[in-house]
């Protein structure tokens, strides 16, 4: 059974679009917001995604650059917005299609059906990244000693959400703002207290001298990076 995550903050359209889907023989999850969206996702990754885009908490072209970064299920687009620019702009963020609200069930699940039908992409080659002694697999997250012989490491949910875009973007400075607003969700870009203790518990985990850090480096007013 294929699972579509349909994203809108309307409770009516979520209803409307969850019967006409199930209907239809989809396993269907909703969210109100992109942050809950996101989430379910991580979780349990849909094969296509139903979004719109005046969301309560964050735009929906931030939610497909979001789904982007690590999924390649189609998107819909479908939102009262209209207008050339705002489809091209969804449409370069990496979404799929888009529909116009209001809009006709039919043609919603037919270009659906029509998503569904292009080929899978290939997943990534399987990602690991060498820190220090330990070698980071970024698909199991867990890191192991690249010597062997020693226990894999293993992270907390928010402790790998703070990792990921460190190492997947080597000597790039990460701004604390963005690092905030990605792990913990907007409006929590002054906690940067937040980022002093999980930082601190990755260098823990993963530096040979933790009190003077060698690859996960603070840039003191600015953000952080990860140095190989």
């Amino acid at each position: 059974m294929r699972r579509v995550l349909v994203v809108d903050d309307e409770p009516q359209m979520l209803r409307a679009l969850g019967i006409n889907l199930k209907a239809r023989q989809y396993a269907v999850a909703t969210a109100p917001d992109g942050t809950t969206a996101l989430r379910l996702a991580s979780r349990c990754p849909p094969d296509a995604v139903v979004l719109d885009l005046g969301l309560p908490d964050v735009d929906g072209v931030e939610v497909i650059a979001g789904l982007r970064a690590w999924s390649s299920a189609p998107i819909i687009v479908l939102s009262g917005r209209s207008g050339p620019e705002v489809t091209v702009e969804a449409l370069d963020a990496g979404a799929d299609d888009y529909l116009t609200k209001p809009f006709s069930m039919d043609e919603l699940l037919a270009r659906l059906r029509a998503v569904l039908r292009r080929p899978a992409v290939a997943p990534p080659r399987r990602q690991t990244v060498k820190v220090a002694d330990f070698t980071v697999d970024l698909d199991s997250h867990t890191a192991v000693p690249t010597l062997g012989g020693g226990e894999p490491l293993h992270f907390t949910p928010t402790e790998w959400r703070l990792l990921v875009p460190l190492l997947r973007n080597p000597g790039r400075l990460l701004t604390g703002a963005q690092l905030l607003r990605d792990v913990w969700g907007p409006g929590r870009e002054d906690r940067t207290n937040y980022l002093r203790i999980y930082i601190s518990a990755l260098r823990r985990k993963l530096e040979p001298d933790p009190s003077r850090p060698r690859h996960l480096i603070t840039e003191p007013g600015m953000g952080y990076r990860f140095d190989p």
